[in-house]
């Protein structure tokens, strides 16, 4: 185990203190308090490597000293047009998400529930592509084993969709476009416990990747046209006559205008505009018989309106451009925001007519993003704090030890997974003591890789499937190995139950092992490799000479929020202590280990969670 001084790992509400002090003294020292609220742009001048690499972190996820001094080299307006204006960088390293294949004939439409698929199966002797057997034990058990396999087939491939998203923020040229991807997931948030299709999920990421600087209102309709969207917000029931509120609600409160700003009846007149509107399998339809082709009134708008035109209503609304604005801003420069700067945000958006592009050169040449309110005050996200890591490690892809998608899920972000529709709470909400301590672990587990890791995707499901797979491994029937683990083990069902199973249609708990082994013979395993690191030649090249030259080399490197100086010397004192000498050279040969210690220590502490 490794040895880390108590003084340098902080815990608990000590930990959450010692974050939040840090803030406020680092923006002191670094940032122009007469900078706050300021649009203005920022001059050549006041240009330099530290606010390259302030726009670097939050207009991506931060890179390498390289990396940070091409944008440095430029002048402000080059190095924000450089990341805004992405469409010309070369970016053909990047390939096209690898599908497995997993997807059948005849699953579309996908039941709602294993019941409806099972009342399907025997009205009309067929579900999910598979026929109903004419005769037999367990005659619907086929169609049963089916549908779970899908559920598992679906989370596995999103699982990788997750890695090459996450593959793809790491070694973009483009950094911008993925961290405008994940603010749209953020913000357009769809669960695939909901959606249960990888297909949709991915095609709403690409439609992030290809119009996320665009217009908003372009993309507004996009996403309220996207079949993950009409799923998770159940389109399939808004119909004429009984429309459905969720997705009308939702476009209002959360997309586009924010609470306050419309009424109940708001509401219920825009959903009759979007009833109607539906997908079939991947592709956007509208059902004319369901559509409500009478007049409504709308923001205090009368006519014959559809969705497209509820979209456009809103998009004429003064409020509209500040909400999104002011979600920006929150996302990409602080979380405070005065309803006075928010307004020319808002402006900045409507003269713009909502071309994004625009409001992020506003922002991110303004005075104000540079400023000591702003700088340094960014809790990095689970998915921004890995993300970051890799790129100032210097990797090109993200290794399979740790398991992405399991180390930011236990860090509180899972891709593709948001708790709510409204997304994720950001901010503090990352730090609680029990999550910092976690982050500690994630550094970790990148810098010395668990020898025992299983991933995720390639186990049996629950504890219940794997006690169904050993039972059956032990010789056990299937009703025996399927019955539930509250009898305990060694007690069986009663005899006249265990007849009745045999002749079920079908066992759902056999259903879903079966389904389980279906899935992870279909779906591409993810590559397993580890961080490959060589910390001793990183430092050797800055040709550094002292454990201190050491310190500071990956002080500057890996954080934009440095620790106190007292912090600062016992770090220096653990990897003196450690390698028995101050001098680099005398150690060069067996000092891997240590660096790896001693950057551990950097990346556990609580500064290391700013951007």
């Amino acid at each position: 185990m490794l040895r880390r001084p108590e003084k340098l790992i902080a815990v608990g509400a000590l930990a959450i203190t010692a974050l939040l002090a840090a803030v406020p003294g680092y923006a002191q020292q670094t940032g122009f308090n007469s900078w706050q609220d300021d649009l203005a742009p920022i001059s050549g001048n006041d240009w330099n490597y530290d606010t390259a690499a302030h726009l670097l972190e939050r207009a991506g996820f931060g890179g390498t000293p390289e990396q940070i001094q091409a944008l440095a080299a430029m002048t402000p307006a080059e190095a924000v047009r450089n990341l805004v204006h992405f469409d010309s960088v070369a970016n053909t390293h990047l390939l096209p998400f690898d599908h497995s294949g997993i997807h059948d004939p005849g699953l579309e439409p996908f039941p709602p529930s294993r019941p409806a698929t099972t009342e399907m199966a025997k009205a009309t002797g067929e579900a999910l592509g598979i026929k109903v057997k004419p005769e037999g034990n367990r005659r619907l058990q086929p169609v049963v084993n089916k549908f779970f396999y899908w559920l598992r087939a679906s989370v596995l491939e999103t699982n990788r969709v997750g890695y090459w998203w996450a593959d793809r923020m790491v070694a973009s040229n483009a950094p911008l476009q993925e961290k405008m991807a994940l603010f749209w997931h953020g913000h357009y948030a769809v669960n695939e416990s909901k959606v249960r299709d990888y297909r949709k999920l991915l095609r709403e990421l690409q439609l992030f990747h290809e119009m996320g600087t665009g217009s908003f209102r372009d993309l507004m309709v996009e996403v309220a046209q996207d079949p993950a969207m009409l799923s998770f917000l159940d389109a399939g029931v808004n119909v004429k006559g009984a429309a459905n509120e969720n997705f009308a609600r939702e476009i209002m409160e959360l997309f586009t205008m924010g609470v306050g700003n419309y009424t109940e009846n708001d509401i219920r007149e825009a959903a009759r505009a979007f009833t109607g509107w539906n997908y079939v399998d991947l592709e956007f339809v509208v059902n004319t018989e369901q559509h409500d082709t009478q007049e409504k009134t709308f923001l205090g708008r009368t006519g014959n309106f559809d969705g497209v035109d509820v979209i456009d209503i809103i998009m004429e609304q003064s409020v509209t451009a500040d909400y999104i604005a002011g979600k920006l801003y929150r996302f990409f420069v602080r979380q405070e925001l005065s309803p006075t700067l928010q307004a020319e945000l808002g402006g900045v958006l409507r003269d713009a007519d909502y071309e994004v592009s625009a409001l992020l050169e506003a922002m991110f040449l303004s005075k104000d993003f540079y400023s000591a309110a702003s700088v340094g005050t960014h809790i990095k996200s689970p998915v921004e704090l890995a993300v970051s890591t890799y790129r100032k490690l210097g990797l090109e892809n993200v290794p399979g030890v740790p398991d992405f998608n399991q180390a930011t899920g236990s860090l509180g972000q899972t891709l593709f997974r948001p708790p709510t529709v409204a997304g994720w709470a950001g901010g503090r909400s990352w730090v609680t003591p029990g999550l910092l301590l976690e982050r500690g672990n994630f550094a970790r587990d990148v810098l010395f890789p668990d020898i025992n890791f299983i991933p995720s995707d390639r186990r049996n499901g629950s504890s219940e499937i794997q006690s169904v797979a050993r039972r059956i491994r032990e010789g056990l029937d299937i009703t025996s190995a399927t019955q539930p683990s509250s009898l305990g083990e060694g007690q069986i069902m009663a005899e006249s139950n265990m007849l009745a199973d045999r002749d079920e249609d079908f066992n759902t708990r056999y259903g879903s092992f079966r389904g389980w082994q279906m899935a992870i013979e279909r779906v591409k395993p993810i590559p397993r490799h580890t961080a490959r690191l060589n910390l001793s030649e990183m430092v050797l090249q800055q040709k550094v000479q002292t454990t201190s030259d050491v310190v500071d080399y990956f002080i500057a490197r890996f954080m934009r929020v440095p620790p106190a100086e007292d912090a600062r010397l016992m770090l220096v004192d653990f990897l003196d202590d450690e390698l028995g000498t101050s001098n680099i050279e005398a150690a060069r040969t067996y000092m891997e280990d240590a660096l790896r210690m001693v950057l551990h220590l950097i990346m556990s502490q609580p500064e290391y969670q700013l951007a």
